[in-house]
């Protein structure tokens, strides 16, 4: 939300842009529930005020991309609030009622509950998480083979030599061809 100041003067304070932290783009987002900060790696949402206080508490909960298991999502409707809540193994989640999903991510401590108006920025902060998320989950590219020196090759055609694997001729022609510029 932009204040009357900011809006007057043309600027957008910092709470509501992406801003450097390390090098990192940070995305601050400030929703019903609470507010939740991004820096590519952790995800840590924030509790404030009374609101919290008679909710699920007041404080700060950080976990790193690597524990998220699953984001769900709900939009905010005309008349609904819509959430983010975040999935982590070993928590306990439990499946709302019918028509009680939004009023059920109040009580929990992985969730920010947003309005309409907040949702552009949640969006965004949506799919940065879901990009970390999968830059996280894929396969690593193998180390490559490193090649054998031409000492290491002139041993193992010796041992083969040794054990009469190779005869005279064929050991000095491999040689030869191990050393050849």
């Amino acid at each position: 939300m932009r204040s009357s100041i900011s809006a007057r003067h043309g600027f957008t304070p910092w709470h509501d842009a992406p801003h450097q932290q390390g090098g990192l783009n940070m995305i601050e987002v400030k929703g019903h529930t609470g507010e939740i900060q991004f820096d590519g790696q952790f995800v840590t949402i924030t509790r404030k005020g009374i609101g919290a206080r008679l909710t699920v508490g007041k404080g700060e909960k950080r976990l790193h991309v690597s524990q998220i298991s699953a984001m769900q999502w709900k939009p905010a409707g005309l008349m609904v609030n819509g959430f983010i809540q975040f999935t982590v193994p070993g928590g306990t989640e439990r499946r709302s009622a019918f028509g009680s999903q939004t009023s059920s991510a109040v009580q929990d401590e992985n969730s920010v509950v947003f309005t309409r108006k907040q949702q552009a920025e949640f969006e965004k902060l949506r799919g940065a998480i879901d990009a970390a998320i999968a830059a996280q989950r894929q396969p690593q590219a193998p180390a490559a083979a490193v090649a054998p020196s031409v000492a290491d090759e002139l041993t193992k055609l010796a041992q083969l030599h040794q054990q009469g694997l190779l005869t005279d001729a064929e050991f000095a022609q491999q040689k030869a061809r191990l050393l050849a510029p």
